[in-house]
Order: structure tokens, then C-alpha cells, then sequence
């Protein structure tokens, strides 16, 4: 019997109770190097070291919450000849392939999810496809793997991103219909495109979207998330009476390693943060701004000095951590181009990492973290129970070179509440 459920994420370091993964497959080596820009890949991946890294994370997840595979998931719910037809009619009318809507109609559950993952082969039968440069009549989902960006558990409801970058956005679209229908799960959606007013100019992605407290947001506004994209997350907040407080941090649009806030930013324990000192820390012209909601309606906006100060006066006294360290900044930008700052809290001081990161390692050793590996965690030879704070190490060769780390690859569908 399929246990369901609640969603519920009232911050990023409530002991985790269920978490939402992708194992990378073939659709991460459906790709070339001439085509990986367009897939947002900045290099290609040998899947199967990939593969072994990634078995770290599941892994270490494993022996603490409930995990859920998507093509799990998604292939149940496509057991529902109903729920089928209405994916595949969306899917092939949003990206316009209405051609190959009875191919795929035709296929069982779990070839169709494996193959709306990892791309469908254009047919070459007509002169068109036989002359087309394409690969496939519905491309791979190369991103998916960083489960964190298409949907974003925010409080008891899952916000369905609108995303950046259209190679993506079957990832959305997927999310949604596993929320909507999966019974695992019990929740409300909330998707952009169901509101007359939302435009092409909106964009939200879940790695800038950081559920600091259950009163505060902190938001990045970066080359994935509009100020429109937040805008719209504003106005929902608008329907909680009690007073809110949305913390945007600008960021820049290059290098790419910048992509979202949680590469520059991320939360570790109820006093403590990963930060890239550089930006988060040092003056810029990169802005926080504070938003302030009383009632239902927004009572002030202003900028703030910096994102750590900021929420220090909204009572979280934040020590920040710095990636990299905090003596050089050439380590600093190499370990922050390898998702440095991108830590993933299983529970309060007990979070997942890059065992790469060697200097943001001895940097989280010095601040009280244990460091344990990945595999001792897996075998039982250490427990992630018995330390109080603690960072579980993954290997990050290859995954790292996705553009993403342990936040990155999952997305939390459930948090016990934090006692502050």
C-alpha cells in the first residue's frame, strides 16, 4: 500500500522526511560537445562515473528519509490511461510534435516515462525528418538530474517553475502532473502559466528560491529568475495574513557558476551559512533588497547592505562559512565554479557536499563540522545520528561538471519544524 504524504518545507534545514531524486541516464550522454551549450552543459559527462557519484548521494539520503525517484513516479502515474493522454496531448502540443502523440500513446508506462526523460528518436520517414540535423522528435532532458529547479516545495503547496530556458521545460511540466496525481503525495500546485497575467517575461527557477524561515524568503534574482518571476511569488505570499519577508540578492548574469543563488548562498544550521565571500560579503553593485508584506499588501521595499546582515536583523545571526576559504580568492573561484557553496541540509549542522571542495571542507571543519564520507555513511561504519554537526562528502569529478551540487539534485517534499 503507497504510503501518502503531506507536503510541507518550512525552511532549508528541517530534518528531512521525504526527498525527490533523478539517477542521470542516458539523457545525460544523448548529447555532443557541439550541441552541449544548447542543452546548458558546459562540458559533456561520462555518465557512468556520473552514475557512481550520484549513487553516493542516493545512497547517504537513503539511510536518513523516504527518497522518490521521478521516473518512478512518473511511470505510475502513466499507468492511468487518463492521466497518459493528458500528459502526452500537452507535451506534444507544447512542443508542437501532435505527429508522434499515437507513437507514444502506444508505448507502456515505463518505456514512456524512460523515453520522455531520455529523448525520442526522430523517425526518419519522410523527407523532412530525413533532411533534419535533429536527433530527436522530443529532445532529452540533460538537466534533470537537478531535481530542485522545476518545482519548489514552498510551504504546504509546490510551486511549478516557469523556466528559463525551453530545454527544460518538459522538466515542469512532468512535476506538475506527478504532483497533481502521484499518491505519494498530497499537496496543492501553484504553475504561472495558469494566470492570466503572467508573461513570457516571468521566470522562476527552484535554485534561487530559499525558504529561509516560515516567515522568510530569499530569492534570487538572477539570469533564470525574474524580478517578474518573484513578483509573482510575492503575490502569493499575499494571501497569508500574518507579516512575511521576501530577501532578494541580485546576482550577475556570467560566469554561468552564478546560474542561481544556492551556488552562491546556501543555509548549513540554524546559525550558519555557506557563502561565496566575494559576493555575498564584499560591497558591489549587485543589490539585497528587503520586501516587507503586512496583511496582504507590500509595506516596504528597501536595500539592505548585504544578504547575511540583512537577515541577521530579521533575527537569524547567520556565521557565514566562505567556499573556498577565506584568504584567496582564486581558491574561492575555483571551488565556487565546482559548487562549493552548494551544500544540501538533511537535517539542522548535518548537510551533503563535494568532497572536491577541499579548502571549503577544512573551512567547515574549522567551523565545528565533521567531515565523514559518502561511503562510510552507506556501509553504517559511521551515522549521520550520532554527530551533531556534521558535512557527508560525495565524489564530484564528474557530477560537478553539470553545473550543480547536492542542493541541486534534490528537491525536499517534506521537513519536520525547526525549533528556533
Amino acid at each position: 500500500m503507497i504510503k501518502t504524504i503531506d507536503t510541507g518545507v518550512y525552511s532549508e534545514i528541517g530534518e528531512l522526511e521525504g526527498v525527490i531524486l533523478h539517477k542521470p541516464g542516458r539523457e545525460v550522454e544523448n548529447m555532443t560537445p557541439t550541441n552541449a551549450e544548447r542543452a546548458l552543459y558546459s562540458d559533456i559527462l561520462n555518465l557512468s562515473v556520473a552514475v557512481e557519484e550520484y549513487q553516493q548521494l542516493a545512497g547517504v539520503l537513503g539511510t536518513v528519509t523516504q527518497t522518490y525517484q521521478v521516473k518512478d513516479l512518473l511511470s505510475e502515474i502513466l499507468e492511468h490511461s487518463k492521466i497518459k493522454l493528458g500528459l502526452i496531448e500537452k507535451i506534444c502540443t507544447y512542443e508542437q510534435v501532435l505527429n508522434i502523440k499515437e507513437y507514444l500513446l502506444d508505448l507502456p508506462a515505463p518505456e514512456l516515462a524512460r523515453q520522455l526523460i531520455e529523448g525520442v528518436t526522430l523517425q526518419k520517414d519522410s523527407l523532412t525528418t530525413f533532411l533534419s540535423d535533429e536527433r530527436y522528435a522530443l529532445r532529452p532532458l540533460h538537466n534533470f538530474f537537478f531535481t530542485r529547479d522545476a518545482s519548489v516545495s514552498m510551504f504546504d503547496k509546490v510551486l511549478i517553475s516557469k523556466m528559463a530556458n525551453k530545454v527544460r521545460e518538459r522538466e515542469a511540466i512532468v512535476m506538475e502532473a506527478i504532483f497533481n496525481h502521484s499518491q505519494h503525495f498530497k499537496t496543492s500546485t501553484v504553475n504561472p502559466l495558469n494566470f492570466y497575467n503572467v508573461g513570457e517575461e516571468t521566470k522562476i527557477e527552484g535554485g534561487d528560491v530559499l525558504i529561509a524561515r516560515n516567515d522568510i524568503l530569499v530569492i534570487g534574482n538572477s539570469a533564470r529568475t525574474s524580478t517578474q518571476g518573484i513578483d509573482f511569488i510575492v503575490n502569493q505570499l499575499k494571501q497569508k495574513k500574518e507579516r512575511q519577508y521576501v530577501v532578494v540578492q541580485q546576482l550577475p548574469d556570467s560566469p554561468e557558476s552564478f546560474i542561481h543563488l544556492d551556488m552562491v548562498f546556501t543555509l548549513l544550521d540554524k546559525d550558519a551559512c555557506m557563502v561565496y565571500e566575494p559576493l555575498i560579503m564584499k560591497s558591489s553593485r549587485y543589490r539585497t533588497i528587503l520586501m516587507t508584506l503586512e496583511n496582504g499588501e507590500v509595506v516596504s521595499i528597501e536595500k539592505k547592505d548585504n544578504l547575511v546582515s540583512c537577515l541577521r536583523d530579521l533575527g537569524m545571526d547567520l556565521n557565514p562559512i566562505c567556499c573556498g576559504g577565506s584568504t584567496d580568492i582564486w581558491t574561492q573561484e575555483r571551488e565556487q565554479w565546482h559548487s562549493g557553496a552548494n551544500f544540501f541540509a538533511m537535517a539542522p549542522g548535518k548537510v551533503l557536499g563535494y568532497a572536491r571542495n577541499v579548502y571549503t571542507m577544512e573551512e567547515m571543519n574549522k567551523n565545528g563540522f565533521e567531515i565523514l564520507k559518502a561511503n562510510d555513511v552507506i556501509s553504517g561504519k559511521v551515522a549521520v545520528a550520532d554527530h551533531k554537526k556534521c558535512v557527508v562528502t560525495i565524489g564530484g569529478s564528474e557530477l560537478s561538471r553539470g553545473g550543480g551540487g547536492a542542493r541541486c539534485m534534490t528537491m525536499p517534499v517534506r521537513r519536520k519544524p525547526v525549533k528556533w
